[in-house]
C-alpha cells in the first residue's frame, strides 16, 4: 500500500473496532472497478443507440442493474426490454473487463484482518454470479458469512432492505453493524437501517 492508502487504512481499522460487523459494498469499495462498469454501460447503451452519459453510473451507484436499465430508459426516452439489457451489460463486463479487476487494498485488508474476528457481509446491487468472479479475482471469495445482491430483496439501494436482511442473515442488530461504500444510495440505505458507515471514497 503507498503511504496514502495506508493512512486510510487505518482509519477504518480504528473505526471497525467498536462494530460486531461489517457490511461491505463490492464494486467502488473492495474493487476498483467503477470505470469497467461505466464502460460495459457505455458499450450496451450504443448498441441501443443511446450515447450513455458515464456521470448516471456514479448517480446511481449501488443500484441493481435492472434499475439502472430502467433509469437508462427513462432519460433516454427508450423503451426496451431491461432483463435482456441487463443481462448484455453484465456479459460485456465479465468478456472484457473483470479478470483486470484490482482490489481496493486498504479496504480488501480490513476485511481479511477482520476475517474470523467480526460477522463479515458482501452487500451489493450486482448480479450473484457477477459478484463471484470478482470477489475470487481480488481474492476475497469465502472470506464472509452473508452476500446480499440484486434480488434478494423487494427494494436495492437506496433502501434499507438489504443491510437489513445482511444483519438479519449474520444474527447481528444492526446498529452494531458499519457499511463501508462509496456513493450515496448505499450511505443512504445504511441510515435508514440504523448502522454506522463510512464512505471509503471521502477519507
Amino acid at each position: 500500500m503507498t503511504s496514502t492508502e495506508n493512512l486510510k487504512y487505518l482509519k477504518l481499522t480504528e473505526l471497525a473496532k467498536s462494530y460486531k460487523a461489517l457490511l461491505f459494498d463490492v464494486d467502488g469499495t473492495l474493487a476498483d472497478n467503477m470505470a469497467a462498469h461505466k464502460a460495459s454501460y457505455v458499450a450496451v447503451a450504443q448498441e441501443y443507440a443511446i450515447d450513455l452519459d458515464p456521470n448516471l453510473i456514479d448517480e446511481t451507484a449501488g443500484w441493481p442493474t435492472v434499475a439502472v436499465a430502467e433509469e437508462i430508459a427513462r432519460r433516454y426516452h427508450k423503451s426496451f426490454d431491461l432483463e435482456v439489457f441487463s443481462k448484455r451489460k453484465s456479459a460485456i463486463f465479465i468478456e472484457r473487463f473483470i479478470q483486470d479487476t484490482k482490489p481496493i487494498r486498504y479496504v480488501q485488508q480490513v476485511l481479511l484482518d477482520n476475517y474470523g474476528l467480526k460477522k463479515i457481509a458482501v452487500v451489493s446491487g450486482g448480479s450473484r454470479s457477477t459478484l463471484n468472479i470478482t470477489l475470487a479475482v481480488i481474492d476475497v471469495k469465502d472470506k464472509y458469512q452473508s452476500m446480499v445482491c440484486a434480488g434478494d430483496t423487494p427494494n436495492g439501494k437506496p433502501s434499507a432492505e438489504p443491510f437489513l436482511l445482511a444483519a438479519q442473515q449474520l444474527g447481528v442488530d444492526p446498529k452494531d453493524c458499519l457499511v463501508f461504500e462509496d456513493g450515496d444510495p448505499g450511505v443512504q440505505g445504511a441510515i435508514a437501517a440504523g448502522m454506522g458507515w463510512v464512505r471509503i471514497d471521502k477519507l
